[in-house]
This record gives C-alpha cells, sequence and structure tokens, in this order.
C-alpha cells in the first residue's frame, strides 16, 4: 500500500522558512517523480515542486522559483521541500504527491498517490 506522509507545516512570519517532508512507502521510490502542492481556501490546487528521484530532475511553479528548493534523501525515500521568503500567499494546505505517467513529472498533473497535506500559514 502506498503511504506518503507530509510533516513539517506551521505558522511563521512573512520572510521565515520552512522545511516539509514526505516520506513515501509502499512502491518503488528509486525512480519515480515526486512532487508538492498546495491548495489555499476559494483556490485551485496548484504543483510547486517536483523532482524525478532517479536523476534528481526538478521542476518549478513560477511563483515558488527562487525561493522554494526541492530535494531528496533517497536513503530515507524522503522529499523535502525547502520553503525561504515566505509569503502571505504561501499560505495554503501543502500535499505530497507521487507517480504520474511517464513524462508528466514536470505538469503536476495526473499524480496517482497523495498524502494528507500539512498546513503552512504564513503571518504578517
Amino acid at each position: 500500500q502506498v503511504q506518503l506522509v507530509e510533516s513539517g507545516g506551521d505558522s511563521v512570519q512573512a520572510g521565515g522558512s520552512l522545511r516539509l517532508s514526505c516520506a513515501a512507502s509502499g512502491y518503488s521510490y528509486s525512480s519515480t517523480c515526486m512532487g508538492w502542492f498546495r491548495q489555499a481556501p476559494g483556490k485551485e490546487r496548484e504543483g510547486v515542486a517536483a523532482i524525478y528521484t532517479r536523476g534528481g530532475y526538478t521542476y518549478y511553479a513560477d511563483s515558488v522559483k527562487g525561493r522554494f528548493t526541492i530535494s531528496q534523501d533517497n536513503a530515507k525515500n524522503t522529499v523535502y521541500l525547502q520553503m525561504n521568503s515566505l509569503k502571505l500567499e504561501d499560505t495554503a494546505m501543502y500535499y505530497c504527491a507521487a507517480e504520474p505517467p511517464l513524462g508528466y513529472c514536470g505538469t503536476f498533473r495526473r499524480y496517482n498517490y497523495w498524502g494528507q497535506g500539512t498546513q503552512v500559514t504564513v503571518t504578517s
């Protein structure tokens, strides 16, 4: 059974930093795509960052480029999202997702597995 468990969400002041973690189990982690998404109240879910675990290729939404960094620890089957220079508009529920069809990693579409989410709140 595939499981994705997020952690690290918190309340932080604007300009601050947080690191989210996503621990994966139940499938072949070594050659897959994992991504971070977010959804704010009243807004559509959007892809934030993704990484292809074989080779470490990364993809970012324009809104987070230069501020967020996705990384992986293959020994721990864990993907991280380091978020710096946080803005009020980064407030959202953040979800980890995995296993889109081949070629879809950076499109942020058709991911098959999802975690339960972790809340990030940025305050002024």
